[in-house]
């Protein structure tokens, strides 16, 4: 029996013949050189790679097995490997920023997503997202992504069919606004995973929640601390999602020589907010979550007061404090 090499076989998942094997023509390689130093190149016949410590033959790459080194005309020695997906979307082209590896892996996992879910991404961006997306659903998935802007659209398309070697049999991109094309795209309690980078997801909500099945989960990336605040009130107020949450993850390398074992100077830190929640059965009321009632400052939207309480901040008894003013007095007229 014969296949034709031209026609993807269906037992094997998308992209998973371009991450076995030898290396061969037209894909990336990442190059680190003995001082840690890290090159991205597109394998050419006929190619080289040029530094200012010498040059090398793509030729002598092609056909090596990953995880090869290669040797170049001034001695320098590379390692040779596929990038991983972290590694490549750190350098593919981009029109927008992109979902940082740290983000997306959180994403994923707090998101549950699972093989052949059905995924609604609104913020295409450059792709880094979608590709995680789709890695996590499959071939049997739906990773259903809605992008504003055409080129923004087109750039991750690009990147996304580099790195799997086509296009994702599972990923639909919709150019347009997601509170318009959402609702004529799915049907209502059909999708299991929402996933919101953009400027303003609390303006969704309705559409999402109208979207997602009972227990479904939504989670939005967002960048600063005004927009987390404004999607979790809104989330609130909606009446039918969970109590939402909300995190950020912060990593940092570690040097690793000898005894010599002590963090990086550098770290990636604040990138976005992660928040999630998850949508209740139709007519389900949530529990009324318990606040101190309190006085302070005005909540503008709802005109119920602020306690310090609201901020995260932990309360100073004015018993403590009477105390403190005293001591202090004291000491001064001593």
């Amino acid at each position: 029996m014969t296949t034709d090499p031209a026609v993807p076989d269906p037992a094997i998942p998308t992209g998973a013949t371009g991450r076995r094997g030898p290396f061969v023509e037209g894909e990336r390689v990442q190059l680190t050189d003995p001082k840690g130093r890290l090159h991205t190149i597109t394998l050419g016949a006929g190619k080289q790679f040029h530094t200012h410590r010498g040059h090398l033959q793509h030729d002598d790459l092609i056909g090596s097995p990953d995880g090869s080194t290669v040797t170049n005309t001034a001695g320098v020695q590379y390692l040779a490997l596929r990038p991983l997906l972290s590694d490549y979307v750190m350098s593919m082209p981009r029109g927008a920023a992109v979902v940082y590896p740290k983000d997306a892996g959180q994403i994923v996992a707090f998101a549950d997503v699972f093989p052949g879910a059905t995924v609604v991404e609104a913020g295409v961006g450059s792709g880094a997202l979608s590709m995680s997306l789709l890695r996590a659903v499959g071939d049997s998935g739906r990773v259903l992504s809605f992008e504003r802007r055409e080129d923004f659209a087109r750039i991750a398309q690009a990147n996304a069919r580099e790195f799997f070697g086509t296009d994702h049999p599972a990923w639909s991109v919709t150019i347009g606004d997601l509170v318009e094309a959402l609702p004529q795209t799915v049907e209502p309690g059909s999708v299991d995973r929402v996933v919101l980078d953009m400027l303003a997801p609390w303006e969704c909500l309705d559409v999402v929640a109208d979207a997602l099945v009972p227990g479904g989960v939504l989670i939005s990336y967002v960048a600063t601390a005004t927009q987390l605040s404004r999607v979790a009130e809104a989330t609130r107020e909606h009446g039918g999602f969970t109590e939402p949450e909300a995190w950020e993850s912060l990593v940092r390398g570690w040097h690793l020589e000898g005894l010599a074992v002590r963090p990086q100077h550098r770290m990636h830190g604040h990138t976005g907010f992660l928040i999630t929640t998850r949508r209740l059965a139709p007519g389900v009321t949530p529990p009324l979550r318990k606040r101190r009632p309190g006085k302070g400052y005005t909540d503008v939207t709802t005109g119920e007061e602020l306690t310090p309480e609201d901020f995260g901040e932990r309360p100073v008894s004015d018993k403590k404090v009477r105390r403190l003013a005293r001591s202090l007095s004291d000491q001064s007229e001593s």
